[in-house]
């Protein structure tokens, strides 16, 4: 367990709505634990552009508003009393219910009470944080009036009395949260586990237990009910009876069952289980990858990066288009379909191998975004005769693997598996993201450079990964 401090009391938080939302476990470590944890690059990044949207909303509240600043619940009181036209960072508390806020702005109403605003990255007023958060500080307002929220898209919207149910939850939820003595039980999800704070603390705990949440396709309120009828460990479920196997919450029918049970065996064993023959389609290959960058001003996903793999398959052979900023993205979206018209010239039939439906949402938005649905490339990758092939899919429809997770770099880097190693260990999809906002942020011409070639470098080996897994299926499975 981790080591405990005792507050005399201790308060709910808007900002405890993200931990609530993705674990009770995870909340409740965070108000017992005492050691803090460095925020990943990513996550700052985040920070970083949201306390931007932050101050870009504070500027033009000052263009309209005399904006007073708070430094206290006290001083905050005292402002309101003062009647002045902007609060910033205030600061709210109500001990009686064990509340505490601070949300960006309070803004006079015509009625002399306030409302509370706060600016959020997010495109969607519907996120369930956001309506908890904007929610608890009109709790703690004690008014009416409907909150405010300046959203990353540039619309203003308002939250009222609508979601008073989803606070009333959070705050009972939280209050027996507290009143804990010891740690929730919770199951494992893959997902979220992986990019927990606590992720150490809890693992080796659902190893203990065998916990059957461990298994891919296996829900955490599947394995809740599960345990009713006695089947809590993994070893248990790997043993059991497709027959009698009782349908679960994610887990009905026997094709999923059996799925599962063969997956219990794997974890178990390392063993690998082929359900069929995996079939890949006939052509020449070429290996696609892109990245993007969901954190632009407009927040339209930029793709600053599409990158190919071509014949013979040597990282020689590696080529990509690149747009330094979102000013070249419609003359890159131009570059891919040009390139891609080049590939279909030169290779027939052909195939463009990606992993997930990424790549090809991706198309289909930017089809969109610049109104070419019409276009006769456009039309072929999307078609009825795509050579887009998601290899994802012949994975999962063909094979049980010894993961808990089927992503590229799950079966890619397993060393029983594809056995392939990126160059750079920490890269990812978000480490790339970060790379390139300090690509778009340097000043210095040789800095840039070599951020780039980072990103070249991770994107090359993303590519290389497909090809890898296309050689390791036509070996062993066709």
């Amino acid at each position: 367990m981790l080591p405990l401090n005792k507050p005399a009391q201790k308060l709910i938080k808007p900002s405890d709505t993200i931990s609530w939302i993705s674990c009770v476990r995870r909340v409740w470590l965070d108000k017992h634990q005492t050691g803090d944890f460095e925020v990943n690059a990513f996550n700052q990044l985040l920070i970083d552009i949201g306390l931007e949207h932050e101050a870009a909303m504070l500027a033009k509240l000052q263009n309209q508003y005399d904006v007073h600043k708070a430094n206290s619940v006290k001083h905050t009181h005292a402002l309101m009393q003062q009647g002045v036209a902007v609060i910033y960072q205030a600061r709210l508390l109500d001990e009686q219910q064990g509340l505490i806020g601070h949300p960006d702005f309070l803004i006079r109403h015509a009625s002399g009470q306030y409302q509370p605003a706060d600016a959020k990255l997010s495109q969607s007023e519907h996120k369930k944080s956001i309506q908890i958060q904007l929610g608890l500080y009109r709790r703690l307002l004690d008014n009416e009036l409907p909150a405010i929220v300046f959203l990353g898209d540039g619309r203003t919207v308002t939250l009222g009395d609508e979601i008073n149910p989803l606070v009333d939850d959070f705050i009972v939820s939280m209050q027996e949260l507290l009143s804990m003595p010891q740690q929730p039980a919770v199951h494992y999800s893959h997902s979220k586990c992986r990019i927990c704070p606590y992720y150490t603390h809890c693992r080796p705990q659902f190893e203990a237990k065998q916990d059957l949440s461990l298994l891919y396709g296996v829900h955490g309120s599947a394995a809740s009910h599960l345990a009713k009828v006695g089947i809590s460990t993994i070893s248990q479920f790997a043993s059991s009876d497709l027959e009698t196997l009782p349908d679960a919450p994610y887990l009905k029918g026997s094709k999923r069952k059996h799925r599962s049970i063969l997956q219990a065996k794997s974890y178990l064993t390392g063993e690998i289980f082929q359900l069929n023959k995996v079939e890949l389609p006939e052509g020449t290959w070429v290996h696609f990858d892109i990245e993007d960058n969901p954190l632009t001003p407009t927040r339209e996903r930029h793709v600053y990066l599409w990158g190919f793999l071509a014949p013979p398959y040597n990282k020689d052979n590696f080529e990509a288009i690149w747009t330094d900023d979102e000013t070249e993205d419609y003359p890159g979206w131009l570059d891919f379909l040009t390139k891609m018209d080049g590939y279909r010239a030169q290779y027939a039939p052909l195939v463009f191998a990606h992993y997930s439906n990424h790549e090809r949402s991706t198309i289909k938005k930017y089809a969109q975004r610049y109104a070419m649905q019409n276009d006769a490339t456009v039309q072929w990758l999307l078609g009825h005769d795509s050579p887009l092939f998601d290899m994802q899919k012949p994975v999962l429809n063909n094979l049980v693997l010894p993961l808990q997770g089927y992503g590229l770099k799950d079966i890619c880097k397993h060393p029983a598996l594809v056995n392939f190693q990126w160059e750079n260990e920490e890269s990812s999809a978000q480490w790339s993201v970060v790379q390139f906002s300090r690509f778009l942020d340097a000043t210095d011409a040789r800095e840039k450079q070599r951020l780039k070639a980072e990103i070249l470098g991770y994107n090359r080996d993303d590519v290389i990964a497909t090809r890898k897994l296309e050689e390791w299926l036509r070996h062993h499975f066709m």
